[in-house]
C-alpha cells in the first residue's frame, strides 16, 4: 500500500478560516508517498522545528534590557518591541511566535504521519522493521510539543498542574481542514510528552543516521529527557537520564572551552566552532530560520533591545562568581563593544545563507543551534542532586563544570558555597547583584539547598546566555523580571513581571484564538 504523506495538522490553527482552502490547494504537488523504510527516514529529517525560539524566550527574559530611543532595531522593530514588552504579538516573520507555533506543528504533522506509514508498512510485511524510525518520529512528536508548552504554557507545577492551560497534543493526522481542538491542562500536556518519551527512548539507534547530531540519537534523546524530568520535577528520572547521556565520566565529554576561547572573535571562527558537529559536547543541532545570529553579532541596527554592559557586569558573563571574576577566570570571553551595547558570546554564526536565488544573492537566513549539549546535561543532573538534596554530587557535578568552563582553581565545597552565595544581597533592579530572590511553586529550603540554586542558576545563565533557557528558570522558580531603560548609567523600571503573571505565558498567535482556540488569561 502506498500512504501519502500531508502536512496539514495543526497547522490549520495558524491559518485564517478563508486561507484554509488556499492552503489545501497547494499541498498536493508537495506531498510524499511514504511507501519504503527509507522514505520514511527521510522524511524525519523535516520533523524538527524550523523555527528558532531563543529570540521570544531571550527578550523576554531578564538577559535583556531597553537602551533607549537613541539606538535602533533595523530588522524586526515592532516584533523585538512587542515581545521585550510581553504584548500579545501580531508581527509575522522569522522569529515570531506565530510562525513558531506553525513550525512546531509542521514538525508534529510530519512525525504523525511517519508514525502511520510505519504502522501500515510493519502490518503489511513482518520482515519490515522501523523501530529506529519510529523511536525518533516520537522523540520528535515529544519535542514540538515541548517546544510549544515551553513557550505558550506556565511551567508545569503540582499546584497548577490541572488549571493552568496546556496546548493540544496532536497524536494522529488530521483529516480535516478545521477540526475543533481543546488545550487541556499543562498535567495533561506533561503525561503525554513523557508516554511518547518513554515509549519512544528504547528504540532509538545511532546506526540509523548518516550524521546523528543532527537527529535525535541516544545521547540527545536522553539529554531531552533529563531536561524534561528535570522541568517536571521527577528529579531520579532526570538523574538517570542525564546519566546515560554524560557517560561514566563527564568531565571527558564537556567542551573545550579553552580552544573555543583561543579562537578569534572575528568573523564566524568562534560560532563554527561552537555548533561543529564533530564537537563532543554538542548533542543535537537544528538548523533553523532566524535572525537570532544578526541580533548576537556586532551590528549597529539590532541595538535598542539588548544583554547589555549593565546586566554583563553586575548580572552575568561579566559578574563574580565563587569561581572569582567572570572578565579573567572564563576561557571564552565574552565581546564587549565600545560603540554598541552589546555583550555576547560568540555562539551564533551571523547567518548561513539559504540561497533561492544565487545569482540575485537572496535567501533565507539560517542559523544553527546546539540544542542539547553535555554542558546543559551536566547543570540538569547538579539542579536534580541540589533538589534531593545530595549536596555532595551536586558539588561534584558543578566541581566539573568549574573546571571545564573557567581557569579557577577554587575547591568547591558546602562551606564555600555557602559563604559566597549566602553573603550576596538580593539584586533589586537599581543595584543588581547574580542573585535573585526565589518564589517557586516547590520547597527550596534556606540556607544550603538555596544557596547551591543560586550556584547552578548563575551558572546556567553565563553558559545558556542566548539560548532561551533563562525564560524556563524564570518561570520555574518564580523570578521576578524588571524592565528596564538604561541610559547614560540612568536605570528606570517601566514593567514588572510578578511570579504569578499571566504573561509568563506568551499569548497564542491571534490567527489561532480568531480559530477558536483558548487565548491564555491577561489581567486586563
Amino acid at each position: 500500500m502506498k500512504f501519502k504523506y500531508t502536512a496539514v495538522a495543526l497547522t490549520a490553527l495558524s491559518l485564517t478560516v478563508s486561507s484554509c482552502n488556499d492552503f489545501l490547494d497547494t499541498m498536493p504537488d508537495n506531498r510524499t508517498e511514504l511507501d519504503t523504510p527509507e522514505k520514511i527516514t527521510k522524511i524525519l529529517v523535516t520533523a524538527y522545528p524550523t523555527t528558532n525560539w531563543n529570540m521570544i524566550a531571550e527578550f523576554s527574559s531578564d538577559n535583556t534590557d531597553d537602551n533607549g530611543s537613541k539606538y535602533t532595531d533595523g530588522l524586526t522593530p515592532v516584533l523585538s518591541r512587542e515581545i521585550y514588552q510581553w504584548k500579545d504579538t501580531k508581527e509575522s516573520g522569522n522569529d515570531c511566535p506565530s510562525v513558531l507555533w506553525s513550525s512546531c506543528y509542521k514538525a508534529i504533522a510530519t512525525a504523525n504521519h511517519a508514525l502511520e506509514a510505519i504502522e501500515k508498512l510493519e502490518s503489511e510485511n513482518n520482515t519490515v522493521n522501523l523501530s529506529a524510525q519510529r523511536g525518533e518520529a516520537l522523540l520528535c512528536r515529544a519535542y514540538g510539543h515541548f517546544v510549544l508548552s515551553y513557550i505558550f504554557c506556565e511551567a508545569w507545577s503540582e499546584s497548577n498542574k490541572d488549571k493552568a492551560l496546556g496546548i493540544p497534543y496532536a497524536t494522529k493526522p488530521e483529516t480535516t481542514v478545521a477540526p475543533h481542538y481543546e488545550r487541556g491542562t499543562i498535567g495533561e500536556t506533561y503525561k503525554n510528552i513523557e508516554k511518547d518519551l518513554e515509549e519512544g527512548l528504547q528504540f532509538i539507534d545511532d546506526n540509523n543516521y548518516t550524521v546523528p547530531k543532527y537527529h535525535f540519537n541516544r545521547k540527545a534523546a536522553y539529554a531531552f529527557a533529563a531536561r524534561f524530568y528535570l522541568y517536571y520535577q521527577k528529579y531520579d528520572q532526570a538523574i538517570e537520564c542525564a546519566n546515560i547521556a554524560l557517560g561514566d565520566n563527564a568531565a571527558l565529554v564537556t567542551r573545550d572551552w579553552g580552544a573555543l576561547g583561543k579562537l578569534s572573535l572575528n568573523d564566524n571562527l568562534q560560532p563554527d566552532a561552537y555548533v561543529d558537529a564533530a564537537n563532543k559536547a554538542n548533542l543535537l543541532l537544528i538548523t533553523s530560520r532566524s535572525f537570532w545570529g544578526l541580533y548576537n553579532g556586532p551590528l549597529t541596527t539590532t541595538n535598542r533591545y539588548t544583554h547589555n554592559p549593565t546586566i554583563a557586569k553586575n548580572e552575568t558573563c561579566m559578574s563574580t562568581g565563587i569561581w572569582g571574576d567572570c572578565s579573567t577566570t572564563l576561557k571564552q570571553q565574552a565581546a564587549d563593544y565600545t560603540s554598541i551595547p552589546k555583550v555576547i558570546f560568540r555562539k551564533y554564526p551571523l547567518f548561513y545563507m539559504e540561497y533561492t536565488d544565487i545569482n540575485a544573492q537572496v535567501g533565507y537566513y539560517n542559523v544553527v543551534s546546539s540544542v542539547f549539549n553535555t554542558d546543559e546535561t551536566l547543570l540538569v543532573r547538579a539542579e536534580a542532586y541540589a533538589m534531593k538534596k545530595e549536596y555532595a554530587k551536586a558539588i561534584a557535578d558543578m566541581q566539573i563544570w568549574q573546571d571545564a568552563y573557567t581557569t579557577s582553581k577554587v575547591h568547591l565545597t558546602e562551606e564555600a558555597i555557602n559563604k559566597f552565595y549566602g553573603n550576596v544581597a538580593y539584586y533589586t533592579p537599581t543595584k543588581p547583584t547574580v542573585k535573585k530572590e526565589l518564589h517557586p511553586d516547590f520547597t527550596v529550603e534556606a540556607g544550603t539547598q538555596e544557596n547551591m540554586i543560586h550556584f547552578i542558576l548563575h551558572a546556567r545563565r553565563i553558559q545558556t546566555l542566548h539560548d532561551g533557557l533563562r525564560w524556563g528558570d524564570i518561570k520555574r522558580y518564580g523570578i521576578t523580571v524588571y524592565r528596564r531603560t538604561v541610559e547614560n548609567r540612568d536605570i528606570t523600571v517601566t514593567d514588572t513581571l510578578l511570579p504569578d503573571d499571566p504573561r509568563r505565558a506568551i499569548q497564542l498567535p491571534s490567527d489561532v484564538i480568531s480559530a477558536g482556540l483558548q487565548p491564555n488569561p491577561r489581567n486586563e
